[in-house]
């Protein structure tokens, strides 16, 4: 990415900015590379005509382009009204504050964000930059979640805690966003700066017992995560992990389990501290019949609740082990039409 931007921009004024500085210092992986340059959209479609895609505009309030390459990764072109110095200030911490000059080796690095890096050092360039975007309490956090021994700064920690409150002002897209890349210690460091709490989070022992960002949200906000703009499959997932109660050790229990809770049984059972019953919820899934014994058209009953009723029966005897063949399981519905089974 950058040899190809390079090749392109070399003659231009063009920076390489923010996380791709950073990272390609810390020799992590490039997903995304930051351009700043006078003319983005021109930029844009320079680069898309060069590899043969699609420019698109990602930010009209910002006037940002974007070009998505065959890999999925992406460069961003970023307008530069001003000198290079000033977008830098405009900028979060430190190590993000670094710009390097397409096609020299030429860096403008005002708040010495490659001292920090050396140091593993997050520190705010400002006392005003969570006032200025509060979504960067979450970022700070984050990024010393992701980068290997990283530390925010004792100096920020205090802006941190100073603005905490204003947690709750960026769009709900951008806050769930920072959320899903945390791991437990992320959530514990909210947790401790101050910033979960206007969240509407809460953390106790469920965090660490499955690893998923969807599950971490959902041990963190329960009911609370629909406050955010999370998919409907979120929701859902959240609500099976939140009627989850511990199964007894029987197929017929681990049966009433998985029917409350699949597809995320697994999930469920580390909710309520019952891994101990993996084995048993695994070997139930493994085996799960192909086919039903009977349809519902096959039961004699009109449309209606009473089928769905039965059929979860027979399905639910079929895996306890007393129906084995269709014969028994219409007898059992024969005996059992329009009465009330007892819970056993």
């Amino acid at each position: 990415m950058r040899e190809l931007v390079r090749e392109l921009f070399a003659g231009d004024e063009a920076w390489i900015v923010g996380g791709a500085v950073r990272d390609h210092a810390l020799e992590r992986p490039l997903v995304d590379l930051d351009v700043a340059v006078r003319e983005p959209k021109q930029a844009a479609r320079k680069l898309a005509k060069r590899i043969g895609g699609a420019p698109f505009l990602l930010s009209e309030r910002h006037g940002a382009w974007r070009v998505v390459l065959e890999d999925g990764r992406t460069v961003d072109f970023t307008p530069l009204p001003g000198t290079i110095e000033e977008d830098l200030a405009k900028r979060d911490f430190a190590i993000n504050a670094i710009a390097e000059r397409v096609g020299s080796d030429e860096t403008v690095d005002p708040y010495d964000g490659y001292g920090d890096l050396a140091g593993r050092r997050i520190a705010a360039i400002s006392d005003d930059v969570f006032r200025d975007d509060p979504l960067r309490l979450l970022r700070a956090v984050r990024l010393e979640d992701e980068l290997d021994g990283f530390c925010i700064t004792p100096a920020t920690e205090e802006l941190i805690r100073r603005d905490a409150a204003l947690v709750t002002h960026p769009a709900g897209e951008r806050v769930l966003a920072e959320l899903l890349r945390l791991s437990p210690a992320g959530y514990r460091r909210l947790d401790e700066l101050g910033l979960l709490a206007p969240l509407g989070g809460e953390i106790d022992d469920r965090l660490d017992r499955w690893d998923s960002p969807e599950y971490r949200l959902a041990a963190v906000f329960g009911k609370g995560l629909r406050r955010l703009p999370v998919s409907n499959e979120l929701r859902r997932f959240e609500s099976a992990l939140r009627r989850a109660e511990r199964p007894g050790e029987s197929a017929r229990s681990i049966h009433r389990f998985r029917r409350l809770t699949e597809p995320w049984a697994l999930e469920a059972l580390a909710f309520v501290d019952a891994l101990d019953l993996r084995d048993a919820v695994e070997e139930a899934r493994r085996s799960d019949p192909s086919e039903p014994l009977v349809r519902g058209d096959e039961l004699g009953l009109s449309p209606g609740p009473e089928i769905g009723r039965l059929l979860a029966e027979i399905d639910e005897e079929r895996a306890a082990g007393t129906i084995a063949s269709k014969e028994e399981a219409l007898d059992y519905a024969r005996r059992h039409t329009g009465t009330v089974r007892e819970d056993g």
